[in-house]
């Protein structure tokens, strides 16, 4: 047990049906159905092969795609055909998630076999929406359809999902109040890996924040900057663009009018009152990037021309930001500095993720985009975790839901 948790140690899955609820989200080439990238795929196959390997009967929840727009929601049939080759076994599927479809195949489950059950958002109560608009404890997640259905034909619950820790839903929280659990082995590396970076952070530490979903950075940059933790912050993306608004820098109406889109003007406040109380520690772009005409150009701020959106952060930026990350001793980075997919705008990301190849310091990437980059500039990191908004949560010292939920699981197993 660590951290109040039982590991793969401390149970026994030999003819035992395990439900284990992983994170194995990828993009999705939308052409071929196909995934573009198999990173938290790979991480999750030392878990999953250690309880085949000891005779479990093994259950995979999974989601896949963003569950706040429906319309990115894919089947995750593509992901058990990657399982397969890595496992080197057959991963089985099927189309259903909590149906009779899905529970006659779990009854029929042998000893070491695997089954992949279909994307757990398409049940409602998986999805973010109705999570934040509901607002269930544990104890009433144990009592929805998912839970309900599934539990009653499992032995024991494993959740391998430190990515998804920091989301409050029934696959991730509910088993626990109703089925003995555990930890799999990479949510126990990624617990381990960074709480023990953060008991005592070498200095300088940095933290470099992007990318185009930000609230979870907002909510961490109050802690870090309140507990002493972070020396400095770096500001790309929209966590960027929201910060230079705050701070009363022209950042062109084309960019204002997609931050009110994305909702994320509500993020104003906050970030008046981060600037009023750290603006020494908080670094803004002196410098924007924007396509026009196919071609990058960069503008010092308030030059952006009418009606073009800023897509990266300048060379100028990037090159300070370069050199603040060259000295600092521990960086977290979670989020890219643009719309780095392209190559006129991926400039700012680029050489951000130099300056992580060349820094001698600890380096820790979080999140999807994150590592996608990490994986196409070749950058050598210190730590790859598969979380994003995880990781944020878990640096603002907040305790995760399903840290908490697997705790009280595992008193279940004790008690078992």
């Amino acid at each position: 047990m660590r951290f109040g948790i039982n590991t793969l140690d401390d149970i026994d899955v030999t003819g035992k049906t395990v439900l284990c609820r992983i994170d194995i989200n990828q993009p999705i080439n939308w052409e071929t159905g196909g995934l573009k990238d198999t990173t938290r795929i790979k991480a999750c196959v030392p878990t999953l092969k250690e309880l085949s390997d000891k005779g479990a009967r093994l259950v995979l929840l999974a989601h896949q795609g963003s569950d706040i727009e429906y319309k990115n929601f894919h089947t995750t049939l593509p992901h058990s055909k990657v399982l397969s080759e890595l496992l080197g076994r057959e991963v089985k599927f099927i189309d259903d998630v909590c149906g009779p479809a899905a529970r006659e195949a779990i009854k029929i489950l042998k000893d070491g076999e695997i089954l992949l059950l279909d994307n757990v958002r398409y049940v409602a109560e998986e999805q973010t929406l109705f999570e934040l608009n509901l607002h269930l404890t544990h104890e009433q997640q144990a009592k929805t359809l998912l839970v309900q259905k599934l539990a009653p034909l499992a032995d024991l619950y494993v959740c391998d999902a430190f990515a998804a820790a920091h989301r409050d839903q029934p696959s991730l929280c509910g088993f626990e109040q109703v089925l003995p659990s555990a930890m799999g082995r990479l949510f126990e590396e990624e617990f381990c890996v960074i709480s023990g970076v953060m008991e005592n952070p070498e200095r300088p530490c940095v933290f470099v924040l992007g990318g185009a979903k930000i609230n979870d950075a907002f909510l961490m940059m109050s802690t870090a900057l309140n507990g002493g933790i972070a020396d400095k912050i770096l500001a790309g993306g929209l966590v960027a663009h929201v910060m230079l608004w705050a701070n009363g820098d022209e950042i062109g109406e084309a960019s204002r009018q997609f931050i009110k889109r994305q909702g994320y003007d509500t993020l104003l406040g906050t970030a008046q009152e981060l600037l009023s109380e750290y603006r020494s520690k908080i670094m803004l772009p002196m410098d924007l990037g924007y396509v026009k005409d196919g071609k990058r150009e960069e503008c010092e701020l308030g030059g952006a021309p009418e009606g073009e959106l800023v897509v990266d952060i300048g060379s100028k930026t990037a090159q300070t930001f370069g050199d603040t990350i060259r000295a600092a001793k521990v960086v977290f980075v979670n989020g890219p500095m643009g719309v780095f997919e392209k190559e006129e705008s991926g400039l700012g990301t680029q050489t951000i993720w130099d300056a992580l190849d060349q820094a001698n310091a600890y380096t820790v990437i979080g999140g999807g985009d994150s590592i996608t980059a990490t994986h196409k500039y070749g950058t050598k990191v210190s730590y790859v975790c598969t979380g994003g908004g995880s990781l944020i949560r878990f640096l603002t010292g907040e305790e995760l839901p399903v840290v908490k939920a697997l705790r009280y699981g595992s008193l279940l197993e004790k008690q078992g």
